[in-house]
């Protein structure tokens, strides 16, 4: 068995949103906003040569244009996040960023600080 270890990337957005689904009266189904941590969890062997997992500059590449499509938006707006909660925005971002990041292994939002989701990919994938 290879041993592996695992980096991360943290970014921050800011971004509004409310939650359609949720019951009548609860404070989410009003618009508001947070200022979002997301963490970017990348897992590997270290490179013997390079001694690294990945580029901490190659993770921000790939990771940076979603940041930018989320940043100052309303995410209701966005395809897919029509019911933006912290576990759907960790799925959405998971989806878009896996395909083309390799050891891709968890992400996390938090739109608070105490209060977040942290998604690990399909298991059956």
């Amino acid at each position: 068995m290879t041993e592996t270890t695992e980096i991360f990337r943290e970014f921050n957005f800011e971004a509004a949103h409310r939650l359609p689904n949720v019951p009548d009266g609860h404070k989410c189904a009003r618009l508001h906003g947070h200022s979002y941590r997301l963490s970017v969890h990348v897992e590997g062997p270290i490179d013997p040569t390079l001694g690294w997992v990945m580029d901490f500059g190659d993770l921000k590449k790939a990771v940076q244009p979603l940041v930018e499509q989320l940043d100052h938006y309303y995410l209701n707006d966005i395809e897919g996040l029509e019911n933006p909660t912290s576990e759907v925005l960790a799925v959405w971002l998971w989806e878009r960023l896996h395909p083309g990041l390799p050891g891709l292994s968890a992400i996390t939002v938090r739109e608070t600080c105490t209060s977040g989701s942290t998604y690990r990919g399909n298991s059956g994938a």
